[in-house]
């Protein structure tokens, strides 16, 4: 384990872990029950299911990423995967507000969006003071 890897909150590789799970668990549903993730979807033509599943393997492809970076522990990685996955999760919430979806739905994208920006800023900080350390050392 790198010097940086240590120093990262315990918090912060727990709770990008359980956004890798719980991505990950939602894009394999997808594959399974696709009108599941996509309400209204039509699975009965080979276009729509073919939609359903790339959306299902975007998330699964993210949460690999972010389960793999949350166990080695660089901050700039997983402040980087994370990114994606904030932007991913802004997209999914603009068009949620565009389809005009209930506020309650847009509830847990927005909290996920909180807990990811979180990371993210705590990663930068982490990273900025690593870096700060090593050009003052030299």
């Amino acid at each position: 384990m790198s010097a940086a890897a240590k120093l990262v909150p315990i918090w912060v590789r727990i709770a990008s872990g359980l956004v890798a799970l719980l991505n990950l668990a939602y894009g394999l549903s997808g594959y399974f029950a696709p009108a599941g993730i996509l309400p209204g979807l039509s699975a009965d033509t080979a276009a729509s299911l073919n939609a359903a599943y790339n959306f299902s393997a975007r998330n699964v492809a993210i949460a690999l990423a972010l389960l793999i970076v949350s166990l080695v522990g660089v901050p700039e990685s997983i402040a980087i995967v994370m990114i994606i996955r904030f932007l991913v999760e802004a997209q999914d919430l603009v068009l949620s507000i565009i389809a005009g979806n209930a506020v309650s739905a847009l509830l847990m994208p927005i909290v996920f969006m909180v807990v990811e920006a979180v990371i993210i800023v705590t990663m930068f900080r982490l990273a900025n003071a690593i870096h700060s350390k090593t050009v003052s050392s030299q």
